[in-house]
C-alpha cells in the first residue's frame, strides 16, 4: 500500500492501558491462545492469570508491560487475519516493542521476554512510590519545560498532543508541580503510574537494557517504523537498538512522531490494544482513528480457521 492512498497507520498504546480481566476479554479472538501460551512458556509464569487478577499485581511495571504487549499483538494479529495491513506503526513508549515486533524487528518470543525485562529493570532503578507523572492538560510545551525546571529531578517525560504533555520525576517534585499549577489554574492530574517513566531516573534500567539488547539480533523492519526518541522512520537494525534505548530514560516525541506519519500521507489510525488511549488522543486532535475492535469481531474468526 506504499505510495498509494489512503495510508494506514496501527499504533500500539504503552503503560496505563492495562484493565483487570484484559485476558477474560481477549480470550474471545482466534489468535489469543496462541500467543498466550507462547508468552507464558517464554515467561516461565502464567501472564494471562496476573491480567485477570486485581488491579494492583496488575499495575506493577513487571506485570504490565507483557500484559499489554500480549493483549496489543493480538490485536494486530486479529488485524492481519482481517486483511488490514499497516504502511507505517508506531508504538507509544512501551508500545514501541510491540510496534517493532508487528514490524518483524524481532519475533513475538523476544518481545515478551524484552519488555518484562524492561518492566524489571525499571521497577529496580527506583523504589516504589519514589517516582510519579502527571498530565498537563492545555499549556504551551515551552512553558512546561520552563516551570519543570524549578522542581528537582522533573522532566518533561511525554509530548503527547498540542493539548497534553506528562511529566515526570521524583514524587514529591511531582506533588508540588500539582499544587503549585492548580494554585495557578492549571489542568494537572497525577497518573497511576509505579515510576518515573522517561527520565534519567532510570539510567540504570537504561544501562541494563543495553546489556540485553546486545545479544538480541535485530532484522530491517518489513514496514517502516517511526520512532519515539526522533520522530522519524528508522530501518537500520543496530540504529533501532539505539533509539529505542534512548525513550528508556528519555522523552516520547509522539505528538511529533504522529505529524510525521501525517507528513508521509498517512490519513488513518488503528489502535491495536486494550482500552483506547491513543484513539482518543487521536480523535480530540481531529485525526480519522479508530479501535481494531472496531474491524475485528471477537470470535468471528474462529470461523475462519
Amino acid at each position: 500500500m506504499l505510495g498509494g492512498e489512503n495510508m494506514r497507520a496501527i499504533v500500539f498504546p504503552g503503560q496505563g492501558s492495562q484493565y483487570s480481566g484484559m485476558a477474560n476479554e481477549f480470550s474471545h479472538y482466534a489468535s489469543w491462545e496462541y500467543y498466550a501460551k507462547l508468552a507464558n512458556s517464554t515467561l516461565g509464569f502464567d501472564i494471562t492469570e496476573i491480567m485477570d487478577r486485581n488491579e494492583e499485581i496488575l499495575t506493577l511495571t513487571e506485570n504490565a508491560q507483557p500484559a499489554i504487549y500480549l493483549a496489543s499483538y493480538v490485536a494486530f494479529a486479529e488485524l492481519l487475519a482481517d486483511g488490514i495491513e499497516p504502511d507505517y506503526v508506531a508504538g507509544h513508549s512501551l508500545g514501541e516493542y510491540t510496534a517493532l515486533a508487528a514490524a518483524g524487528v524481532y519475533d513475538f518470543e523476544t518481545g515478551v521476554y524484552l519488555v518484562r525485562k524492561r518492566g524489571e529493570y525499571i521497577s529496580e532503578a527506583i523504589e516504589p512510590g519514589m517516582g510519579s507523572m502527571a498530565a498537563v492538560i492545555g499549556l504551551p510545551a515551552e512553558l512546561v519545560e520552563e516551570l519543570v525546571k524549578n522542581y528537582k529531578d522533573l522532566y518533561v517525560a511525554n509530548y503527547n498532543s498540542s493539548e497534553q504533555l506528562v511529566v515526570s520525576g521524583r514524587t514529591e517534585s511531582i506533588k508540588s508541580f500539582i499544587a503549585d499549577g492548580r494554585q495557578k489554574g492549571y489542568r494537572i492530574m497525577e497518573l497511576k503510574v509505579s515510576g518515573p517513566f522517561h527520565t534519567p531516573l532510570l539510567d540504570s534500567a537504561r544501562e541494563k537494557m543495553a546489556n540485553e539488547l546486545a545479544s538480541v539480533k535485530f532484522r530491517a523492519p518489513r514496514v517502516p517504523v517511526i520512532m519515539n526518541s526522533i520522530a522519524k522512520e528508522v530501518t537500520d537494525p543496530e540504529h533501532i537498538k539505539h533509539y529505542l534505548l534512548e525513550q528508556t530514560s528519555g522523552p516520547v516525541y509522539w505528538k511529533q512522531t504522529i505529524e510525521r506519519m501525517i507528513s508521509l500521507g498517512v490519513d488513518e489510525f488503528i489502535e491495536a490494544g486494550p482500552k483506547n488511549v491513543q484513539t482518543s488522543l487521536l480523535k480530540k486532535s481531529k485525526l480519522n482513528a479508530k479501535h481494531f475492535s472496531e474491524f475485528v469481531l471477537r470470535g468471528v474468526l474462529n470461523e475462519k480457521s
